[in-house]
């Protein structure tokens, strides 16, 4: 797939892609406005008391992180928050889902938060998750009694340590006093043992101090939470964007999943990978109610739909190198898929070219040509061909009778009365409503229309319309019967009629193929009902716009526009907003 053609489908679905971003950003705001506040406090806690330490060791800050660690599982256990529920007092116990903790990575430090609707309640909550996580630590139980005995151990030892340092300095006193050796060394001695007393009463005070502070399996509160003012939850802004995010991705995934499954012919490219044909020409979709609604040709010549039949007729007049196509066959893959609508308005653009032009209703299954052009259909090409009765007796009054407005036509035709194996042709021509255009219908249905259709009289009733300068075919579908092949192999050329998003690549392929391997001479594809914005339909916007100006009959600029609104078929045009499917 190359990159324009990623560009085509964005451009083709992006109205798809708009609605899934619009609808998923729209009920994501919905229902985040609708949900409650969630608001988070947060409670600091401290494992150990390494910090307090004057030298603490590397082994002591390990314990702490690992203990710190165990402590914030402990914390989401039902034991610390149903006794943190008892304390406030509160009738539910908090779930352990709306309780997080985070260790501060290479610390002691151990993160307590709580999510709550009530920004009141999640900081008292988390507060009171932080003392209950205190009290049930080993240290707490025995905090009391500790600290009882400690204190009296404390204050006994001070008073000790002065009493040492009193009577050391009593004995130095006496010392420097002291005239005789014997004293002093006496004095000396005394001094040396108040000393180590003095000094083992303050070891065992260091040592008691150290155990009140506590050791390693130690938690305090560095920092309360306090009450947020914010909620953190929902995230209004993120979550809309991540919804429409979301939503575009599915849509953009769904479109081109979609062009993947998808198998219709919708592109230039398309055609040309499936047939290896030209493209003669590209026709807009034709609304109408009524099938002469459809003959945009004949009905709004001026119309960028009539211009795209003209470029249509140029192409086919000069698509064949050695020489021009004169009999022509117009045929499709399936059924509905615009053919007889094509042909039609072909041999309407042909014939106000000055071209004397014959539409011949051969398929003799379901025609349609005596509808577009609305003519009887009791007689036609089915009567020419199983019918011996010969010409009229004077087959010049019989066109003249058919067609008066085209009486200098039939005078210049010759015709000769026929032998009674040629197909009595002239009779059967009916007159179209546009000058140099006449209309074969089908006549009565043949059980047999594929050996009509291949035998020799169909070819004498061709010979019998030498006079015609252009003999435009209606076939059946390509693939639903064999009469378009036993044609195709009797015309100069043939055109396959594409409607743009229905017919299927595969079909289409099957068709071409059918058509060459009977010889067929295939002048190349038309791509039909093309909606606005398909590849393939820019020359409308410059026919358009060469129409904005003096187009010869006095409009000009605005009022020039707003009679193009009234001619295009996508406009609003009164009585013809309703489609009906093109034959």
């Amino acid at each position: 797939m190359e990159l324009a053609q990623y560009f085509t489908v964005v451009k083709r679905w992006w109205w798809l892609m708009a609605a899934c971003v619009v609808v998923a950003a729209g009920s994501s705001y919905y229902g985040t406005t609708q949900m409650p506040r969630i608001y988070q406090a947060t409670t600091t806690v401290m494992v150990g008391q390494s910090l307090q330490q004057v030298n603490p060791s590397s082994q002591d800050l390990w314990m702490s992180q690992q203990l710190a660690q165990t402590y914030a599982e402990m914390v989401k256990r039902r034991p610390i928050l149903q006794s943190a529920a008892e304390a406030l007092g509160l009738a539910f116990v908090p779930s352990s889902g709306n309780i997080s903790t985070r260790q501060v990575a290479g610390t002691q430090l151990l993160e307590i938060s709580v999510r709550d609707t009530n920004p009141e309640r999640a900081r008292v909550l988390a507060d009171e998750i932080a003392n209950q996580l205190i009290l049930q630590s080993p240290t707490a139980s025995e905090e009391e009694e500790r600290q009882d005995f400690v204190r009296e151990q404390l204050d006994d030892l001070q008073s000790k340590i002065e009493t040492a340092e009193a009577e050391i300095g009593s004995e130095r006193e006496k010392l420097e006093a002291a005239n005789s050796a014997r004293a002093i060394q006496q004095y000396q001695a005394n001094i040396n043992a108040l000393e180590q007393k003095l000094s083992s009463y303050q070891s065992t005070y260091a040592s008691l101090v150290m155990g009140v502070r506590g050791g390693t399996n130690f938690i305090s509160v560095v920092e309360p939470a306090t009450t947020p003012t914010r909620p953190i939850s929902p995230n209004v802004q993120e979550t809309v964007l991540l919804a429409a995010a979301i939503g575009l991705s599915l849509a953009v995934s769904g479109a081109f999943l979609i062009e993947y499954l998808d198998d219709t012919v919708k592109t230039p490219g398309d055609v040309e990978r499936v047939a290896d044909l030209p493209i003669l020409g590209t026709i807009g979709r034709i609304r109408g109610e009524e099938y002469a609604d459809k003959l945009i040709a004949m009905e709004d010549p001026r119309s960028p739909l009539a211009e795209a039949f003209r470029v249509l007729r140029t192409n086919v007049r000069f698509s064949s190198v050695d020489r021009t196509a004169r009999t022509i066959m117009v045929t499709s893959p399936d059924a509905s898929e615009g053919k007889s609508i094509t042909l039609a308005n072909l041999a309407v653009v042909m014939a106000q070219a000055g071209l004397k032009v014959v539409a011949v209703d051969s398929d003799l299954r379901r025609p349609v040509l005596h509808k577009i052009f609305g003519l009887p259909n009791s007689h036609g090409l089915s009567n020419a061909i199983l019918t011996e009765d010969g010409w009229l007796v004077n087959g010049r009054n019989e066109l003249e009778h058919s067609d008066p407005t085209n009486s200098a036509f039939a005078r210049s035709i010759d015709l000769q009365a026929p032998t009674s194996s040629e197909p009595s042709i002239m009779r059967h021509l009916q007159a179209a409503p546009v000058p140099n255009l006449w209309v074969l219908p089908s006549g009565p249905l043949p059980p047999n229309p594929a050996e009509i259709l291949g035998s020799e009289r169909m070819g004498q009733l061709v010979n019998a319309l030498d006079w015609a300068e252009i003999i435009l075919f209606d076939s059946p579908p390509t693939l639903a019967v064999t009469d378009a092949a036993v044609l195709g192999a009797r015309v100069d050329g043939v055109l396959v009629v594409f409607e743009v998003g229905s017919t299927r690549r595969g079909p289409a392929q099957r068709a071409i193929q059918e058509l060459r391997r009977v010889d067929a001479n295939v002048l190349g594809v038309v791509m039909n009902r093309l909606s606005p914005g398909r590849d393939g339909y820019y020359y409308q916007s410059y026919y358009r716009y060469y129409r904005s100006d003096d187009d010869g009959d006095g409009m000009h600029g605005p009022e020039r526009r707003r009679g193009l609104r009234r001619l295009l078929p996508f406009g609003k045009r009164s009585q013809r907003n309703v489609e009906v499917s093109q034959s």
